[in-house]
């Protein structure tokens, strides 16, 4: 078993090694990402850096209720990743922020948070080909921080008061929307990338200045890092079973190749007609033979395959000795009486010996076998 298995044990180990080192490498690579205290290349720690020269305080937040508590005139809400919240965190943090007078910044927020966290917005599910923009509207942050790194998810908005910012084909990449509930001073800015917020990405093109003008705009900055530990993220969420959490895109692969097993069976078996026999490249001994295909009966074991074989070949060649038809060779009520006129001296239990259960030991087929010889020995010299 070791001999056969050997081969795909080692395949796996070396799978499983290359599947950790994978995991240790690039479990540092994004290692506090958006987070304002991380000042590895996808943190943004140089961005809160600059907004405390500037006066602006930043404080990190992991739950819904924090975020929403911080919610207010003179607070910049700043959520990391909008699509990791569930529908009812959508809809609680929303509630808290209309109306509060303050700014919320989502960034890149998709299909999945845009229609709660910003209505009237949809996401188009074709990102933008450029990192790199212009402007292109009037918006004073934008117009003052010029060509940014804001290129990734592209918006489209039925509100007229929006103000489009970094278009790509026609579609921008950064929209503002007054808040026109409460006292009118508050707004909602979707940002279609993080690059202009990260400490790699910082000091290119007009980042630094858009991301100041968009975060410091308010003395209070509160940076909502969604967690699993949340419990918002549980309460009164909807059980899910396991096809639910796998991507549609999964399960069709899954059905295709299902089709492409089922075609490539039929290519295989294809053949329409009868078997054509063809000669054997190979003359083959027929002892070779024998001895083969009795090595695969010991290996597997087969005491009572090898039994019958060996009892239907002695009757085979006894039935026309006894004068009994090779049809009724293999019938003891005619094959037996005709076997016990032949021999001239009474016999061993017969029916046992050409027709009874297969042996139970390795020795016991041996013995058989021998007795098998010696009744046809016995046979063709009465």
């Amino acid at each position: 078993m070791w001999t056969r298995t050997r081969g795909i044990a080692l395949a796996l180990v070396v799978l499983l090694l290359a599947a950790v080192v994978i995991a240790v490498v690039r479990s540092g690579e994004k290692h506090g990402t958006l987070d304002p205290r991380s000042a590895d290349q996808y943190g943004s720690r140089a961005v809160a850096e600059l907004l405390a020269d500037r006066g602006v305080t930043t404080r990190v937040v992991t739950t819904t209720a924090e975020a929403r508590a911080a919610a207010g005139p003179d607070t910049t809400l700043l959520v990391a990743v909008p699509d990791l919240l569930t529908p009812r965190q959508q809809q609680q943090l929303r509630g808290a922020t209309a109306g509060s007078g303050g700014r919320t910044l989502l960034v890149a927020p998709g299909a999945a948070s845009v229609d709660t966290l910003a209505p009237g917005v949809t996401a188009d599910p074709a990102p933008s080909t450029d990192t790199t923009l212009d402007p292109d509207c009037s918006l004073p942050a934008a117009r003052s921080a010029g060509p940014a790194d804001t290129g990734g998810l592209r918006y489209d908005t039925t509100r007229t008061d929006a103000d489009a910012c970094y278009p790509s084909d026609g579609a921008p990449t950064l929209l503002r929307l007054p808040d026109k509930t409460g006292d009118g001073n508050g707004d909602t800015v979707l940002l279609g990338a993080p690059d202009i917020l990260l400490n790699d990405t910082l000091d290119e093109q007009g980042n630094a200045s858009l991301a100041l003008q968009l975060l410091g705009t308010r003395p209070h900055l509160v940076w909502y890092l969604p967690s699993l530990s949340d419990d918002a993220a549980a309460t009164g969420s909807d059980d899910r079973s396991f096809f639910d959490l796998i991507p549609s895109g999964w399960l069709w692969g899954t059905l295709q190749l299902f089709i492409a097993a089922a075609l490539a069976a039929l290519w295989r078996a294809r053949r329409l007609g009868p078997l054509v026999p063809e000669r054997l490249p190979v003359a083959i001994r027929a002892s070779e033979t024998v001895e083969g295909r009795a090595r695969l009966y010991r290996k597997a074991n087969a005491r009572d395959r090898a039994a019958t074989a060996l009892r239907i070949s002695t009757r085979t060649r006894l039935a026309p000795l006894i004068g009994v038809p090779p049809s009724q060779a293999h019938t003891p009520e005619t094959f037996l009486p005709a076997l016990a006129r032949q021999l001239p001296t009474p016999h061993q239990d017969l029916h046992a010996l050409l027709f009874g259960p297969p042996p139970a030991t390795d020795a016991a087929l041996i013995a058989l076998a021998d007795h098998l010889d010696a009744l046809e020995r016995e046979v063709r010299h009465s």
